[in-house]
């Protein structure tokens, strides 16, 4: 079947930056080292293979900086600029797999999760990224300071909605003068439906987010009614909104751009299974795609700590 694909390869002007079409490859861990080879062949031959915007997998905040240097990701920033693409990173706010809870952490503690993200935004500028994005969803920390259920806190992170949106807007602001120095644009990645709170409460932290200096909302995931559904609610708010879920099916991602449900959409397991998903679209080659299979072999390499593959590949 033909599509009218174009759609999907206009270009978007956003906070100075332009992104040469409407593909966001999401952040997924896929097990390289980010100040290695590996990850510089990786992630470069998916902006080679005609994306607008990669985002870098979920990186802790103590890493950047601590691990890597401005120096060390530098060569990876440069990789995807020369596939075509801008970059951003996405921050995580702990380590991966650290049962971490609201509870646990300390006002002190507090305070220095917000200087890592200081420090990570100025070492992610340094390092030339066109963004960086904290990581507010999926039941991880941020997303759990939100969540009335999960955040059991009485001082001035928890209990009011205010109060439970307050360390993922201090954690924005504090970024937000690194990103306007650098020309650097700020994404942040939340679910709209979580434990206690839904659709209406995440369009006014979405609101907040955008006032505190957020550029480009990233909603993850959306329901099995319609592509891109949960996405829609926050496109009124006036920045550019990332869909994803089951998107590398080009009829689906072009449901979501011809219903205005969001201006970009994520492709990701599907640049996982051929980096060259854009091109092809854009090509009409359908019939030549490397499709995902839905068998979360990838999802197995990941919790296995070996580098991500994927079964559909040729020998």
């Amino acid at each position: 079947m033909t599509y009218d694909v174009s759609p999907l390869f206009s270009p978007l002007d956003i906070g100075g930056k332009t992104l040469r079409n409407r593909i966001v490859m999401p952040p997924m861990v896929v097990n390289r080292d980010l100040g290695g080879a590996a990850a510089r062949e990786w992630y470069g031959r998916r902006a080679a293979g005609g994306v607008g915007l990669v985002i870098i997998e979920a990186t802790s905040v103590a890493d950047v900086g601590g691990r890597w240097s401005a120096d060390d990701l530098r060569p990876l920033v440069d990789a995807i600029h020369d596939g075509g693409a801008l970059a951003a990173i996405q921050l995580f706010p702990g380590v991966r797999g650290d049962p971490i809870v609201p509870a646990d952490l300390s006002l002190d503690d507090i305070d220095v999760l917000i200087n890592n993200y200081h420090i990570a935004a100025q070492i992610c500028a340094d390092a030339g990224f066109d963004g960086v994005q904290p990581h507010g969803a999926h039941g991880y920390l941020l997303n759990q300071f939100f969540s009335p259920l999960k955040n059991t806190r009485t001082d001035p992170y928890g209990g009011s909605a205010e109060n439970r949106m307050r360390l993922a807007l201090r954690i924005v602001r504090t970024m937000r003068g690194i990103a306007d120095a650098a020309g650097m644009l700020i994404l942040y990645r939340h679910t709209p439906v979580g434990p206690g709170y839904g659709i209406d409460d995440s369009v006014e932290l979405a609101q907040a987010l955008i006032d505190a200096g957020v550029d480009i909302l990233d909603i993850s995931p959306a329901s099995d009614a319609a592509p891109g559904d949960r996405a829609a609610p926050f496109v009124p708010l006036g920045v550019p909104v990332i869909a994803v879920n089951l998107l590398d099916e080009p009829a689906r991602a072009l449901e979501v751009l011809n219903e205005q449900r969001a201006q970009l959409i994520a492709v990701g397991r599907g640049l996982i299974a051929d980096p060259d998903w854009a091109i092809k679209v854009r090509e009409d080659r359908l019939d030549d795609l490397v499709t995902c299979i839905r068998c979360d072999s990838c999802h197995a390499d990941l919790r296995r700590g070996v580098p991500v593959g994927c079964v559909q590949w040729p020998d």
